[in-house]
């Protein structure tokens, strides 16, 4: 029972330290997206609004949101794992 409790934090610690997924990022509400350096409300739901479009496949595609540039893109590529 302990080693799965720590298994479970050390997943938890290790996801909250490096980031989310790009799966979570295709689920993610507005205040998660928000946690990501760069994103505030207006691209959080811009995100929103984009994946519903279609999900991310790759972190190039936020491009395809308003908004998000290159830079934009090459940001959340390095904050997110």
């Amino acid at each position: 029972m302990i080693r799965k409790f720590i298994a479970g934090f050390l997943i938890f610690a290790t996801t909250a330290l490096f980031g989310m997924s790009l799966d979570e990022l295709n689920k993610a509400s507005k205040e998660e997206l928000m946690e990501v350096k760069g994103i505030g409300a207006a691209k959080a739901e811009a995100i929103i609004a984009e994946r519903q479009n279609g999900k991310f496949t790759s972190f190039d595609d936020f491009q395809r949101v308003k908004g998000v540039g290159e830079k934009a893109a090459f940001n959340v590529k390095e904050h997110v794992k």
